[in-house]
């Protein structure tokens, strides 16, 4: 429906404010399905009961969205159509009594259902996504987190189509019937919200595994693939029973049902689903096999597996009231997952490539028109919050609470949260106050950083007094306003540090008026606007080592030298600030280039710390390969604010970047030579820390021998092409020749598609290499691509590969003078909207930080973002962020969210 002015009306908001209870609660849902991809029928028998907690008595009331109502039978009575109403996306039943059984009957069209939510098909099979509100497309029911029951699931289907028919918890029946059918009968004796419900049908193949529980229970595991798939899952069922163990020892956590499977699918927005027992996966993150996963893969696969899982408590057993609270489950995850992958690989490098991630986009959307706090105060589409402030920046909330209380009291919280909210719907509070109950720390200031918005900036100086041996610390706390949030209260946050002496050493710490040290490693509490924090017996100047580990998600502002920087980055005993110390040195001469290009001076400090990092990169080469490389354009576009710059120009960026790259190339060619010969022999292809370790170094030394430009690199990118036996070195070297002119590039594309063209998540990765090339006719190419008989709009892996790569990880060709990029999205966006609102909306928010952009790219933005809001019958999703970005209202995010 339009409006008068012929645009799409203002969607509209909802507040955390305005929470209420569920009117009705659902203690036992029925469900029956006749499947079948042309046409489903679902009969749903609801026993419900009128919710105690409302007092006003409304009427029985549920969701529905794109729904055939095919019967309605209320206590086993047919209900004349004067006894209820049909609405858009919703059914109302006035006079329900206080406690009844309904049965409804709907019918959907999984086929049609392009939009990947509710029921629908993928390849043939027949799958589900219900979160965030999915169910509501199934049938009609209160589809919100905190309305729990216990399911009974009986799925119907023609036999030689879907042979494998599953649904959530165990399977207590099956049958065969004359007319070639045939049943499957489930139960989940664990109360869920709908948001949790899954079924599949299909013709599948099983990968099967056992497991036995810290208590001796035998627990089956069923990876489900289409057959040509099988070979593919080794790594995935291996990842699982790493996942089940690491979270009996770790956090106390067994898992409850007699079985747990897992469903790759090709179809899916997201990446993966934690439905109870049945978790349907992206096939992007279950699929694995030498010659068509890379390093990266493997460690993307054990990470979603082991988030997943570990969901089924921290989410499944303890649930979140409402969308608002989406953090309570997904932050806390993330950081289990993290603590995992940490605990299965490298600690230090998982805590570099996490930061990365998140100052790379975390602080941007902090920086942009979608700032919103971690428990956000109101959305238009709950889709949209699903984003890197509520997963990523929750989970270090988390992990500020873990470095608050420490490992032993942070597992006692964890242990009291399980224990009181098992099988409860809950909010962050509760979780905040488990935390401090357990530990008789005080969380109240604390509680803050789930509702205030904004990237904190942490201003220090040190200073050191000679004579008195002693070392004093100032520390004043910011957060510039965001949307919605001008004034912001200080937060409690934890600040680890170190000093460290001039031989490297670290110095022993005791702050004034303690009386004795603790250590070489502390945190001290920020609480205050400005603190001061004073370290006795100091026996020589030191140089601070501030946010060590990345305590903190804030932003660091101390005055280093250059040659303080690089003394931590060959001295400091932590990893992160090592790495730290690297990027900041690197980030320096960048800048330094985009304001004067012609300098020629600068790098020799780097160089040096660089040579350094080769000559001990035996050591530990997979941090070696991240402290090596330099930031990425994306970072350091969203520093230009922050160093006194008016705006952000992609093309004197990439050319500051390319300079310095091209600098440290020359400058240290003969090592990067002799590491990359180093790390050639790792023999056979293993997934292990230190064999990935090493191919990651290769890597990172080919794309500098590749920078240098000249015969030589490409020549190198193009035998390592011809001769790798794994994906993570073929795939290493076609991203080094992708950008060059060379003629071996378009051979190497050739030759890549030709092998692998009937592999759809290997050419996910073709797709993104051409995508995000650096060449002038990129965009060109992505447009032919479009047309490419292995490219699809329907599939979100094909869609994020191709369009998302070039909008969102090309910044130099996306945001091209002529604004061809810009206008190439909202084509893109417009074309998707109508088919897949999710994938659409995630696209469009590559507009959103176009404010920080030049005059004449600003106005291309604009027009493209107003093009995009003035089409028709535009989905709440995209006009939620389209309008954010435009800044005129859409969506006021309530107090605390401009979201």
């Amino acid at each position: 429906m339009l409006d008068r002015s012929g645009q799409t009306p203002q969607p509209a908001t909802i507040h955390l404010k305005d929470y209420q209870p569920p009117a009705y609660l659902v203690d036992a849902v029925d469900l029956h399905f006749a499947l079948d991809e042309q046409c489903t029928t679902a009969t749903a028998r609801l026993a419900l009961r009128r919710n105690p907690a409302r007092a006003d008595a409304p009427p029985l009331r549920l969701d529905g969205q794109d729904l055939e109502l095919v019967s309605l039978r209320l206590d086993g009575r047919a209900l004349a159509p004067h006894e209820y109403r049909v609405e858009e996306e919703a059914l109302e039943i006035p006079a329900a009594p206080e406690q009844c059984t309904l049965e409804v009957v709907t019918r959907t069209r999984p086929a049609e259902n392009t939009a990947l939510e509710g029921l629908y098909a993928s390849g043939g099979n027949l799958c589900t996504q219900c979160e965030a509100e999915g169910f509501r497309r199934i049938t009609y029911y209160p589809d919100r987190p905190d309305v729990m029951a216990r399911y009974t699931v009986t799925l119907s289907a023609e036999r030689a189509r879907y042979p494998v028919l599953l649904a959530n918890g165990n399977l207590v029946a099956q049958g065969e019937e004359r007319d070639g059918t045939h049943w499957a009968r489930w139960e989940d004796p664990f109360p869920k919200p709908s948001y949790l419900f899954a079924l599949v049908a299909g013709d599948l193949v099983r990968i099967e595994d056992r497991y036995t529980t810290a208590s001796g229970r035998e627990v089956a595991l069923h990876i489900y693939v289409q057959a040509h798939n099988a070979d593919k899952c080794e790594h995935a069922m291996a990842s699982l029973k790493q996942a089940m163990r690491w979270d009996e020892e770790v956090f106390g956590r067994e898992y409850d049902l007699d079985v747990y499977m897992i469903v790759a699918v090709d179809d899916f927005n997201m990446g993966a689903m934690e439905n109870k027992g049945l978790n349907i996966f992206n096939s992007k993150y279950v699929l694995a096999r030498p010659d068509t996963a890379t390093d990266r893969d493997y460690e993307g696969i054990q990470g979603v597996i082991g988030h997943e899982y570990f969901h089924n408590w921290s989410g499944n057993r303890v649930t979140c009231r409402d969308w608002f609270q989406l953090s309570l489950k997904e932050g806390l995850t993330v950081f289990r997952d993290q603590q995992f992958s940490g605990d299965m690989n490298s600690r230090a490098v998982k805590r570099i490539d996490d930061v990365t991630l998140l100052r790379t986009h975390q602080f941007a959307e902090d920086a942009g028109p979608m700032a919103h706090p971690v428990r956000p105060q109101s959305y238009i589409e709950i889709n949209n919050f699903y984003t890197v402030t509520v997963y990523e920046k929750g989970a270090e909330v988390v992990r500020m609470i873990h470095t608050l209380l420490g490992p032993e009291r942070f597992r006692r919280g964890m242990d009291l949260y399980f224990e009181r909210h098992d099988g409860q719907a809950v909010t962050t509070d509760d979780f905040v106050q488990a935390m401090q109950d357990a530990s008789e720390v005080d969380l109240s200031q604390f509680r803050r950083w789930y509702d205030q918005a904004g990237t904190p900036v942490l201003r220090v100086q040190g200073a050191y007094d000679a004579p008195a041996r002693r070392y004093t610390l100032a520390v004043e706390q910011h957060t510039p306003p965001t949307p919605d949030q001008p004034d912001k209260q200080p937060l409690h946050i934890p600040l680890a540090l170190g000093l460290v002496g001039p031989d490297g050493q670290d110095l022993p710490l005791r702050l004034q008026g303690e009386a004795a040290g603790q250590g070489t490693r502390r945190v001290v509490d920020v609480r205050a606007a400005r603190e001061t924090f004073v370290f006795e017996d100091v026996p020589a100047e030191p140089i601070p080592s501030l946010l060590r580990g990345y305590s903190a998600p804030v932003r660091l502002d101390y005055d280093y030298t250059d040659e303080a920087l690089a003394f931590l980055l060959a001295h400091d005993s932590d990893p992160f600030a090592r790495w730290e110390a690297g990027q900041q040195l690197a980030v320096r001469l960048i800048m330094a280039r985009v304001v004067a290009p012609q300098a020629q001076d600068g790098a020799e400090v780097l160089a040096a710390a660089y040579g350094r990092l080769l000559e001990d990169s035996a050591a530990d080469p997979a941090f070696a390969a991240r402290a090596l490389a330099l930031p990425s354009e994306e970072y350091l576009a969203q520093l230009i604010p922050y160093r006194d710059l008016e705006h952000v120009d992609p093309e004197a960026l990439h050319g500051a970047r390319h300079a310095v790259k091209l600098a440290l190339a020359t400058a240290l060619a003969e090592r990067w030579q002799a590491v990359y010969e180093a790390c050639g022999a790792t023999g056979p292809y293993r997934y292990v820390a230190a064999d990935a370790g090493q191919r990651s170094l290769r890597a990172q030394c080919l794309s500098y021998l590749v920078a240098r430009g000249g015969r030589d690199g490409v020549t190198l990118a193009w035998r390592q092409f011809r001769e790798a036996d794994n994906m993570t070195d073929s795939l290493a070297a076609l991203a080094q020749l992708v950008h060059t002119e060379a003629p071996e590039r378009d051979q190497a594309l050739a030759a890549f598609y030709a092998r692998w063209q009937d592999d759809s998540l290997v050419l996910d990765k073709w797709f993104a290499l051409q995508a995000g090339s650096e060449r002038p006719d990129t965009l060109a190419q992505v447009r032919a691509l479009l047309e490419h008989p292995a490219f699809s709009l329907r599939n979100p892996n094909k869609v994020r590969a191709l369009i998302g790569t070039f909008c969102h990880r090309n910044p130099l060709r996306f945001h091209d003078v002529s604004g061809e990029g810009y206008a190439f999205l909202r084509e893109q966006v417009l074309q998707l909207a109508p088919r897949n609102p999710q994938v659409a909306a995630r696209l469009v928010s590559a507009f959103n930080q176009w404010r920080h952009y030049d005059a004449p790219r600003q106005a291309l933005m604009r027009a493209e973002l107003e093009r995009i809001l003035s089409a028709p019958a535009l989905p709440k999703d995209v006009h939620e962020i389209a309008g954010k970005a435009l800044g005129n209202g859409a969506g006021d995010a309530g107090a605390g969210s401009s979201s």
